[in-house]
């Protein structure tokens, strides 16, 4: 068993316009750069719902939050981020973040 690995794990449910996936897909591969940029970056990890095959779960590793929060949403990229993937989304998305207390 290990502890904390990372300080932040951001954590949404992206649910896509249907018919959009592949648009979607396309266009998250495009908009990773400017996540990875940014500062307090770590890694992120885009997953398709086997149930509901519009809907994937985002989840980005932060040093902080305030470096998603504050830093990211701050930013000139963050404009650039919504202006990519937020038209797909519907309804807009809820973000939640977690601290990592047991990994195996």
């Amino acid at each position: 068993m290990t502890t904390s690995r990372t300080d932040c794990l951001e954590s949404v449910i992206l649910p896509v316009r249907p018919g959009r996936e592949t648009e979607f897909e396309r266009a998250f591969a495009e908009a990773v750069p400017i996540i990875e940029r940014q500062q307090g970056f770590r890694t992120l990890r885009l997953s398709r719902c086997v149930e509901r095959p519009n809907e994937y779960l985002l989840q980005v590793e932060w040093d902080r939050l305030t470096d998603h929060t504050v830093g990211f949403r701050e930013s000139a990229d963050y404009q650039l981020w919504r202006a990519a993937l937020h038209h797909f989304y519907d309804p807009v998305p809820a973000v939640d973040h977690f601290t990592e207390l047991i990994r195996r």
